[in-house]
């Protein structure tokens, strides 16, 4: 447990150690029935488009996971406290692997890769284009100045990818006073982990002051299915400069591993089976490396200059084992750009800001299959090409203080999009695969939002937010096509939405209620049959609602629930698609699209707030596998029991159960080519750790 929780423990009452779920509530203080609305509002302060600009209030749903509570949860992967959030279901694979959900089906692919924006302290972990759907395998949260969460589209602020939500991953500043921490964790089947940060900062003249900080991460976990194991190493430096008028942050993360993969398996309930790897050869090696540097200026006491320039740079190689031939993929991008903003603080409370973005990344990919053919799998080299991707987006956002209650924000972005792809082997096709001439192709997308906000009482917030989501194609979409598919189908999706919501306290009662409606158009995706799907309509329905409470005698309670339907609004009979295995029908779900999603939390703080329990109940509704909604998962409910204690100030344990009552269920659950699939859970398992301050 970090130093972070033996602090907040003392400021705020035994409320503070629920998860701030959303940004809804804050947790209340030991001596007050409610959290004031001071409270209420830092907990949706978050990183804007122009870092250093706090946003207090904001037209939609941004929630801010703390590090103390990251900690404090011990997740073996990100999702375990990601998915704590209303509309967010991150199905874990094994290993690193995983695919996301943030008010959506379940994607995959292209889809699942273009449609969440994943971020590192606001700068996109990979080019638009090349999206990778295991995405958090790339970030490092687990030494985290807050983890940010936006559900819904925000492609107006944040850019291409943010259509249904994002993850921002920020890093952790340089504390005040010299010092560090180091964990220690174990569990079954070999896993081990020891991560660790110190900084320290140093006051100049003048008013300023130079910190460092250098965390790292290593992982190892041997896997309970059979040649499932994997190793991981993380490293991150940051460095922050404060002076009067200038500030500068600067920091450089590294990121490895090397996973042995399990693959899908026919049962989730029999161990002879779940326990089993069918494709004992699969692997994914890949590495990431990023630099980046903010400067902000403040040119007057009204106007402010911020520029961000990265660099990134990427690589993965990885066994296809999810199709016949199991053929290896190589990708690796090069590339960079700058973020800019201007922003100007207007009489009345009004602001305005006026940006451009440029990001230019070199990407290659091939797929060479040395396997045997496997019907139109073909021995050989399926794909080999590179593409040159341009993207340029001058934005305009704006905050209007319409009286002292209420604020109005509008703003848009334009985005140009150019690729120049070039095929560096055969035209034609082989087998299924089907490589097109070498081509330059542009997209032009605008992002516009409005969102009102307006404060009731001191109790109630209530909110109204209209916005449009757009990314232009993913590469692989474009590029990487089967036969019977044609060139040039796939165009820039659009996801137009409106939510409503209000926000506040009932006496020791913080909540938030959100109803949201979405239309998706230009939906491209891979059917059942490994066949892509242009011009694909979908439709999001739901409700969200959190909830958080001290209870009485040290106790509290934290709980998030989603009900929301997401269906087709097109059909695809099997009799017009050739070789297709399932038709679609408009109105039917889309498949991984559970309807009910849940997350209870109760907690109990002891020995003077030094000892935390916590029993947390997990929720994931039934949802069909197939388009056809001919084949259903029936869902599951697991428990999960973690427990932490402050020895001293210097020393903590932690320690957790994992699947407590040790249920059979899947992660995930699918229907390919007439089969059911899963990536089977693990069996209840033990973990347990330390933490050394200094």
């Amino acid at each position: 447990m970090s130093e972070a929780i033996f602090m907040t423990r003392r400021r705020i009452s035994a409320a503070a150690a629920i998860f701030v779920l959303s940004t809804a509530w804050a947790p209340a203080r030991a001596a007050e029935n409610r959290a004031s609305q001071e409270d209420t509002e830092s907990a949706i302060v978050v990183t804007s488009s122009v870092p250093g600009t706090p946003r207090a209030t904001h037209s939609g749903n941004i929630a801010k996971l703390p590090p103390y509570r990251y900690d404090f949860i011990a997740p073996d992967q990100p999702a375990e406290a990601l998915n704590r959030l209303p509309g967010v279901n991150i199905e874990q694979g094994f290993g690193v692997e995983h695919l996301t959900a943030i008010r959506s089906p379940v994607l995959t692919g292209g889809a699942g890769a273009g449609s969440f924006l994943y971020l590192e302290d606001s700068v996109p972990l990979r080019a638009a284009g090349f999206g990778n759907v295991n995405a958090l395998m790339e970030s490092m949260p687990e030494i985290n100045g807050g983890i940010e969460i936006v559900r819904g589209p925000a492609s107006a602020r944040y850019g291409s990818n943010a259509v249904h939500g994002l993850i921002n991953v920020l890093s952790r500043p340089p504390a005040e006073e010299p010092g560090g921490e180091v964990t220690a964790w174990a569990g079954p089947h070999d896993v081990l982990r020891l991560q660790g940060t110190a900084s320290t900062t140093v006051s100049g003249d003048n008013g300023t002051s130079h910190g460092m900080r250098a965390s790292f991460v290593f992982g190892h976990d041997g896997g309970f299915r059979d040649a499932s194991g994997y190793d991981q190493q993380k490293a991150r430096l940051r460095y922050d400069y404060d002076a009067p008028d200038t500030s500068i942050m600067a920091t450089l993360t590294y990121v490895n591993v090397n996973q042995e993969t399990a693959t899908y398996a026919s049962s989730y309930k029999d161990p002879g089976i779940y326990k089993a790897n069918p494709n004992p050869e699969a692997y994914r090696d890949a590495f990431s490396g990023r630099a980046m540097i903010r400067i902000e200026r403040r040119i007057s006491d009204d106007q402010m200059l911020v520029i961000t320039p990265y660099a990134r740079r990427t690589y993965m190689d990885f066994r296809m084992h999810f199709l016949p031939g199991s053929p290896v993929e190589e990708n690796q991008q090069t590339g960079g750009g700058m973020q800019s903003s201007y922003v100007f603080n207007l009489d009345g409370g009004h602001r305005i800001i006026a940006g451009f973005d440029v990001d230019y990344t070199r990407g290659t990919l091939t797929e060479i299959q040395d396997e045997p053919t496997v019907f139109s799998y073909v021995q050989g080299t399926h794909y080999d090409y590179a593409v040159n991707a341009l993207v340029l987006a001058p934005y305009l956002q704006s905050e209007w203080k319409l009286d002292e209650a209420t604020t109005l924000d509008a703003g848009a972005r334009f985005e140009f999009t150019r690729y120049d792809y070039e095929n560096r082997t055969a035209n034609g096709s082989l087998g299924k695969a089907l490589r097109i001439p070498s081509e330059i192709s542009t997209f032009a997308d605008i992002s516009p939002k409005l969102g009102l906000v307006h404060r009731f009482n001191e109790d109630l917030t209530g909110f109204i937010r209209l916005a449009r989501g757009t990314r232009a194609p993913q590469t692989s979409d474009l590029y990487r096509l089967r036969i019977n598919e044609t060139a040039g189908a796939a165009h820039s999706e659009i996801l137009d939405s409106v939510e409503v919501g209000a926000r506040g306290g009932i006496g020791r009662l913080n909540y938030s209620a959100t109803a949201f409606f979405m239309k998706k158009h230009n939906f491209y995706f891979r059917d059942a049959n490994d066949t892509n799907v242009a011009n694909g309509k979908t439709q999001h329905v739901g409700v969200e609602l959190e909830l958080a409470a001290p209870l009485a005698y040290g106790f509290d309670i934290a709980a998030s629930g989603t009900y929301a339907r997401h269906s087709y609004e097109f059909d695809r009979p099997i009799s017009t698609v050739p070789l297709t295995t399932e038709s679609i029908s408009s109105g039917d779900d889309v498949d991984t699209a559970p309807r009910t999603l849940a997350n209870v939390a109760l907690g109990y703080n002891f020995n003077e707030d030094r000892g935390r329990l916590e029993l947390e109940w997990v929720h994931v509704g039934s949802y069909w596998m197939d388009a056809a909604n001919t084949q259903k998962y029936p869902g599951h409910d697991i428990f999960n029991l973690r427990a932490s204690y402050d020895i001293n100030e210097n020393l903590s344990v932690f320690g957790k159960v994992m699947n407590l009552f040790d249920t059979r269920y899947a992660d995930r659950a699918d229907y390919f080519r007439g089969a059911a699939r899963y990536f089977p859970a693990e069996d209840r398992a033990i973990y347990a750790g330390t933490t050394v301050r200094f």
